[in-house]
């Protein structure tokens, strides 16, 4: 099941998905730990990386 969706989605975007979970995780953990302002940074990535990833995804 899991290689189906690798196969599927791509190697590169289910990279990119986990790299988009590690910096939710993390910017989280900052927050709840009094870091807000640079948590608030961090969490900005998230959706730019998606973003990113749309944009390739439909420009071909």
């Amino acid at each position: 099941m899991l290689k189906n969706f690798i196969r599927s989605v791509g190697v590169i975007n289910v990279i990119l998905l986990l790299v988009v979970l590690s910096i939710i995780v993390v910017s989280e953990y900052m927050y709840l730990t009094g870091h807000k302002l640079d948590a608030i940074f961090i969490a900005f990535w998230a959706p730019t990386i998606l973003g990113f990833m749309n944009y390739f995804k439909y420009r071909k």
